[in-house]
């Protein structure tokens, strides 16, 4: 094979992975904005039904932001079976709440997980 062909074979390869590259990142950027919007949404939810300040209704945004990304992680993992799933989200469900909990009042807490039962009740 002539060099200009490895050349120009290597240079098509190169394109098909800087365009496999750039979609991931537009996708991924997508989905990290509406990730956030969500999460600012629900934050703001729980600002009023609390009564949160603006510190703790940021903390809360962030919370939600990084527990999300835990959650969808262990869900997509295809190498873990249905009952690790499940330990695993409870696992992390348990650090969730442990964060919760020092970030608001204990009346805050005590009515966030009212609320958070009713809500899974309506399921």
């Amino acid at each position: 094979m002539k060099t200009q062909n490895k050349i120009a074979i290597i240079g098509a390869a190169g394109f098909l992975v800087a365009g496999f590259v750039y979609s991931h990142f537009y996708l991924h950027k997508k989905s990290r904005k509406e990730l956030i919007e969500i999460a600012r949404e629900l934050a703001y939810t729980w600002k009023k039904e609390l009564e949160l300040d603006f510190e703790q209704t940021e903390k809360l945004e962030d919370l939600i932001i990084e527990y999300t990304l835990k959650k969808n992680e262990i869900i997509n993992a295809t190498a873990l079976s249905e009952d690790e799933i499940i330990f695993k989200l409870k696992s992390i469900q348990k650090a969730e709440h442990n964060k919760l909990q020092k970030l608001m009042t204990d009346k805050q807490f005590q009515k966030y997980l009212e609320l958070n039962k009713k809500i899974s009740r309506k399921s």
